[in-house]
This record gives structure tokens, C-alpha cells and sequence, in this order.
């Protein structure tokens, strides 16, 4: 993505090229350019789709296009949405709310047309922080995620930090030579 100032974020592609060399990157394309801020593109795992949020609504939503886009585009979120991630097994779109909950919405293509089902909680529980903050295993089964500490002693034992100076001196202190 980048920013212009007419336009907000805007939505490019970079085409890899090989050659003797090696793999180098291509020429940038627009993908995506209107008003509206356009953020967070991903590509689906078989390259066909580009899942994105964009504010076109006053929200942020969800969308997908084709890639190569061919004019068509799907809204996948209804409450709003941002980070948009593809399941690896092709057949799944995870994105975060704005209040920070994981949502799925599973989807299948029939042609050329992208056919999603309404989105369901993936989780009740909220993430930490905000930015991308979460990623699905392989399985979609189970997510890494950025989650905020539950307690107040919880909090207390994260704000401590220890450092060890001299680490060598230290470790053949405990480990002497030979053993």
C-alpha cells in the first residue's frame, strides 16, 4: 500500500521477474486506487483473490477482488474489519474487528464470481495491541495471537525486565571448563 495526498492509501502490486541474476522486482502497478483509504492487502493462497479493508462505507470493511482485478468486488464483513488473512487450506478468510476479536468467514469461487458465507466469531476473546496481531496455523485450526495480560499481577510480572551484564564470566562461573 501507499499514501498519495489526494487519495489516501492506495493498493499496489510489484511483479517478481527472473532473469540470469536472479528473482528482482518489477515495475510497480496500481491495484486499487480511489478515494477511499484502501490498507492491509493480502493475496489468497492460490493468487486468484486480493482480500483488503477499505473505508469506502465510513467503515472499515472487508472486500475481496479478483487478481488481476476484472472490475467485480465482494464485501466479506458486516460490523466492520481490518487485517484481512487467508487460511492456507484455501477455503477460509480470518480478519479482526475493530473491537479486536478474530472473525472467519469461510468461501468458495464458482468461476470467476467469490461466494463468501456471512462471518461467525472465531473467537470471543480480544486481541493485544493494534496492528496484525494474530496468525492462523496451517490447519486454521489454531491462531498465534498477540493477547493482553488478564491480571493485574500478570501486568506486574511483564513490567520486569532483567539484565545480566558480564553473560560469559557468568556462564563459566556456572560451567566451569571441561564438564
Amino acid at each position: 500500500m501507499e499514501t498519495s495526498s489526494g487519495n489516501g492509501f492506495d493498493l499496489w502490486t510489484v511483479p517478481l521477474e527472473s532473469d540470469s541474476a536472479g528473482l528482482h522486482a518489477g515495475r510497480p502497478e496500481v491495484f486499487l486506487q480511489t478515494p477511499a483509504q484502501e490498507m492491509h492487502p493480502s493475496f489468497s493462497p492460490d493468487g486468484r483473490w486480493m482480500a483488503y479493508d477499505s473505508d469506502e462505507s465510513g467503515t472499515g470493511q472487508i472486500y475481496v477482488r479478483a487478481f488481476p482485478d476484472k472490475g467485480g468486488k465482494w464485501q466479506i464483513s458486516n460490523s466492520g474489519g481490518t487485517y484481512p488473512v487467508w487460511s492456507r487450506n484455501g477455503h477460509e478468510l480470518f480478519f479482526e474487528t475493530l473491537d479486536n476479536r478474530i472473525m472467519l468467514a469461510g468461501y468458495t469461487v464458482n468461476g470467476d464470481s467469490f461466494v463468501a458465507e456471512k462471518p461467525r466469531v472465531w473467537s470471543e476473546r480480544q486481541l493485544g495491541g493494534n496492528l496484525l496481531n494474530f496468525a492462523p496455523a496451517p490447519d486454521g485450526k489454531r491462531i498465534l495471537a498477540l493477547m493482553p495480560v488478564e491480571t493485574a499481577e500478570a501486568q506486574m510480572a511483564q513490567n520486569q525486565v532483567i539484565f545480566l551484564e558480564n553473560f560469559a564470566d557468568e556462564l563459566r562461573r556456572k560451567v566451569p571448563a571441561g564438564k
